[in-house]
């Protein structure tokens, strides 16, 4: 039976992640990870990047991000949580509102929308959980139930 605690505790390391990412806070956001002493290789998986494994890999690609990006929030819908002994299972879909600097002003440019559906794999240590594993993929189209059924003639 999954304790309820444990429960909330993967949610709240989840619901960390995100909110470290929004203030860009890249100290805060490596001891989220799976340390290197761990036993395992911890991996990351971004939109349209190639997979990311190792502690250096990982954590380069998210200072590269913190550095690109002025602004980013995420909006997490579909939250799912399954729990097996020492590891945790998170899926859901980021809400993701992010801008950069304007090309000549260096005011925030436009914010741009974007959906991807993750999947952030935790494992329990004894500081606590830590991310072992991050795979975000883009969605790429809306289901769109008016156009179904329709002939087209193309």
């Amino acid at each position: 039976m999954t304790a309820p605690a444990d429960l909330e505790a993967v949610e709240l390391a989840n619901t960390a992640f995100y909110e470290t990412m929004e203030r860009g806070d890249f100290d805060e956001l490596s001891d989220l990870w799976l340390d290197g002493d761990s036993d395992v290789e911890i991996s990351c998986i971004h939109p349209g990047w190639p997979v990311l494994t190792g502690r250096g890999e990982v954590l380069r690609s998210y200072a590269l991000i913190m550095a690109n990006t002025e602004y980013i929030q995420f909006f997490l819908t579909d939250v799912k949580v399954a729990l097996a002994g020492d590891i945790a299972l998170v899926t859901c879909t980021e809400n993701i509102l992010s801008g950069g600097p304007a090309e000549e002003s260096g005011e925030l440019g436009p914010l741009v929308g974007q959906l991807v559906v993750a999947t952030n794999v935790f494992r329990r240590t004894r500081d606590g959980w830590k991310l072992w594993s991050h795979h975000g993929s883009p969605v790429l189209a809306e289901s769109d139930e008016s156009d179904e059924g329709t002939d087209s003639e193309d």
